[in-house]
């Protein structure tokens, strides 16, 4: 996906580093993503999630807040309520660019800062949290024996996830008095809760009582054996799939014509895993699915096959089809079904010795209803008027041109 570096200024004005993942076709959307304290903008879990959204049509803003990662000021005169006024600071600078943000993504402490913040940001239209605390208070606790030396010194080193960060008194005191119910009650944009039970960072609780003092619309969805950071890569796809789904509902895509030439739109097909075969495929803008080799292949077994899918568009043209002409008869079929399998068959016409193959797609239909012997025949012929059966048996030509390369991001 493009990115564009940016930087816009933050609550005490200083520059904070952003990246603006942009979808390849128009902007559909906006949405904002704010990090746990400990984190920065590059996690694995934002950039499955930027990803995915960005598949959808979505662009999708990144930032460090203030003194973390690239962003300028120091992080130990920071604290709770000022992260959200940098949330909203990010806001404003999506909406001079006129691509103010209807979409807000929160994890962790991240999560709490978005649900204080969504009031600010009137353009907000939905708000997921991700293993988000429901009491901001709660991470102090993660700083076990350092709270005397920050009350002492004013400030002091802390180390989270591996990482050490200075913490000022100022960030424990606003924290620890933070409360966040009264906002959660009067959320208006539609809230999407995702914790993993397992979570041992922020309780699974703090799910309950955010989910429990917000009104609808609300869902909830958990996150399995994830970890508080999402770090495996199978759970942040799940997270993406589900925050991209949900989020269809509630956030508008005004979505342009299909560009001429392809009254389909464009299937979009890129790396998940490079590593590994596994892909996103794109269509239109619109759908998602993951294509990928079995794990016997060295794929990981996350999605359907190359010929998995070339089955699955013969399959559905034949139902299709048949379902079309079965209406416009008013015939009584009541459901249909079809299996397709794909093998390699020795061609019987093939030059030389013959010991040339060819792919043979075998499909399977089932006709239920009241159906007379005449009419099932004629659904049977009529399969073979499946415009996806007609186009393999007839053989298509495949363009195939490169793409100017991309200049390199700017470290």
């Amino acid at each position: 996906m493009p990115t564009e570096r940016f930087t816009f200024p933050g609550h005490d004005g200083h520059d904070l580093a952003a990246r603006l993942d942009l979808p390849d076709g128009p902007v559909l959307a906006t949405a904002l993503f704010a990090h746990c304290f400990t984190c920065g903008k590059d996690i694995p879990a934002a950039r499955r999630i930027a990803a995915r959204l960005a598949g959808m049509g979505m662009a999708v803003l990144r930032f460090d807040f203030t003194g973390l990662g690239h962003s300028g000021g120091e992080f130990e005169n920071t604290s709770f309520t000022s992260n959200a006024a940098d949330l909203a600071a990010a806001a404003q600078a999506l909406a001079a660019r006129d691509m103010a943000p209807s979409l807000l993504i929160g994890h962790s402490l991240g999560g709490a800062a978005v649900l204080r913040a969504a009031s600010d940001i009137p353009t907000t239209r939905a708000v997921a949290t991700i293993g988000a605390p429901f009491d901001p208070g709660h991470v102090t606790h993660n700083f076990a024996g350092a709270l005397d030396a920050i009350e002492r010194d004013g400030a002091g080193e802390v180390t989270l996830g591996g990482r050490t960060l200075r913490i000022g008194q100022g960030f424990v005191t606003d924290v620890a008095g933070a409360n966040l119910a009264p906002a959660i009650g009067a959320l208006k944009p539609a809230l999407l809760v995702m914790h993993a039970p397992k979570d041992e960072i922020v309780g699974i609780e703090n799910a309950t009582r955010i989910f429990t003092a917000a009104r609808h619309p609300k869902s909830f969805v958990t996150l399995d054996e994830a970890d508080h950071l999402v770090t495996r890569a199978s759970d942040a796809e799940y997270a993406a799939d589900v925050i991209g789904a949900w989020a269809s509902r509630y956030v508008e895509l005004k979505r342009p014509a299909p560009p001429i030439g392809a009254p389909e739109g464009v299937t979009r097909v890129s790396e998940a895993d490079a590593g590994g075969f596994a892909q996103d495929v794109y269509a239109g803008g619109r759908h998602h699915i993951m294509a990928d080799e079995p794990t016997s292949y060295g794929g990981t077994d996350r999605g359907l096959t190359p010929y998995q899918l070339l089955a699955a568009g013969l399959g559905a043209c034949t139902s299709m089809t048949i379902r079309m002409y079965a209406r416009r008869k008013k015939w009584p079929l009541e459901h249909v079904a079809v299996d397709v399998t794909h093998d390699r068959m020795h061609a019987q016409d093939a030059p030389s010795n013959g010991s040339e193959r060819i792919d043979r797609f075998r499909r399977e239909i089932e006709l239920k209803g009241p159906l007379d012997d005449d009419q099932r025949a004629r659904l049977l012929e009529i399969a073979d008027k499946c415009p996806v059966h007609r186009t393999i048996e007839a053989g298509a030509r495949v363009e195939t041109v490169l793409r100017a390369e991309v200049e390199p991001e700017p470290a």
